[in-house]
């Protein structure tokens, strides 16, 4: 097992890499078409939702007048989800999505056209949607789509619609985030116990067949920000966890409670801290000084191995772009092709900064 601390470089090579990752989305929107038009004639919502994490089955919130769903929930490995990320409602009810501020800037963008909200990023953001006719209504967020951020609403009996109903609806609106979570199973440690004062804790969810996966260290929990989101996570073995700082509520570490692993003592925002999970087991952790408060949380590594999106940082050099995936690279390098001016932004970061130039990520911990 390996841990690294690192804090990002500047600001503005991570801006444009962003922003090359934008211009993979629109290299692939030929592809995201056809998905869309498969998704709305055939009403085919697990096909839909192939690579969508947080999918599992359509949630039954029939006989609301309101529904509520969350745009940035913990989901493709990152805050990259709706939550839940496909409901059945009644013809006249009202979805409102709501902005966590998570993820960066989000959109709830209709495959048919039908509706779109503004690009935003603020949290308590909404954009609402009155649904009259019957039928099923696909969605995505535009800049995240090839991560997996995906949702859809089914209204009414909407026929043909060949998707598994969720076992169990959300019963709020604050709920929808928890859709990928589970109860802790018989082999994990007593989590309900270790998270007894943890705010935040609702169960565990799932991020199996990734290679990295991301916690936030100083989210909204515990009467600040004293949390670790989500707090409980299950990944796979060889998954390295990089807790990235929200650089609120002070000070805070990363500390195994079996003296595995412990990162420094940081308030900056964007700071990392990366660990790789070798061993199948349960991990506790806590931030030490916030720990009374609550601020712990848990790591549970299965025996299946991990996935391999991080390997799509390496011609950047930088961890920052793993979560784009192999097809928004492919994409990436479509639009450079098609484009000088692109071409000459990427060549310009593999060149950058004299010194910086040719660095290896993630960097190790100074002793």
């Amino acid at each position: 097992m390996s841990s690294n601390d690192t804090t990002s470089p500047t600001l503005g090579r991570r801006t444009v890499l962003r922003l090359l990752g934008g211009a993979a989305v629109s290299a692939t929107a030929l592809g995201g078409a056809a998905d869309a038009a498969r998704a709305q004639s055939g009403t085919d919502l697990d096909s839909w939702f192939a690579q969508t994490s947080n999918y599992d089955g359509v949630v039954d919130e029939t006989g609301r007048s309101t529904v509520t769903v969350t745009v940035g929930s913990q989901a493709n490995g990152g805050a990259f989800g709706f939550g839940p990320a496909a409901v059945r409602v009644d013809p006249g009810t009202t979805v409102v999505w709501e902005w966590t501020g998570k993820g960066g800037s989000h959109n709830v963008a209709a495959e048919d056209g039908s509706f779109e909200s503004d690009l935003v990023g603020d949290s308590g953001h909404t954009f609402e949607r009155t649904f009259d006719s019957t039928g099923v209504y696909t969605y995505v967020c535009t800049p995240h789509e090839t991560l997996g951020m995906k949702g859809a609403i089914v209204v009414g009996d909407a026929g043909g619609a060949t998707a598994t109903e969720a076992a169990d609806s959300t019963d709020s609106a604050g709920e929808g985030e928890s859709e990928s979570t589970e109860a802790a199973g018989e082999g994990d440690a007593d989590l309900d116990a270790w998270f007894e004062n943890t705010s935040n804790f609702d169960g565990v969810e799932a991020q199996t067949g990734l290679q990295r996966v991301t916690v936030e260290v100083g989210s909204q929990a515990n009467g600040g920000a004293f949390g670790f989101g989500p707090a409980a996570i299950r990944v796979s073995k060889g998954t390295t966890v990089a807790w990235t700082w929200s650089g609120e509520g002070g000070s805070h570490n990363v500390a195994a409670e079996d003296g595995s692993f412990e990162s420094d003592l940081v308030s900056a925002g964007d700071h990392t801290f990366e660990h790789t999970f070798e061993k199948a087991g349960t991990y506790t952790y806590a931030c030490t000084p916030h720990k009374t408060l609550g601020m712990k949380g848990a790591v549970v590594v299965t025996d299946d191995e991990g996935g391999s999106n991080a390997q799509v940082a390496e011609p950047f050099g930088d961890p920052g772009t793993e979560r784009l995936g192999g097809i928004a690279l492919a994409g990436t390098f479509g639009a450079m092709l098609a484009s000088p001016a692109l071409f000459g932004t990427f060549m310009w970061l593999k060149g950058e900064g004299g010194e910086s130039a040719g660095e290896t990520y993630p960097k190790e911990k100074s002793e």
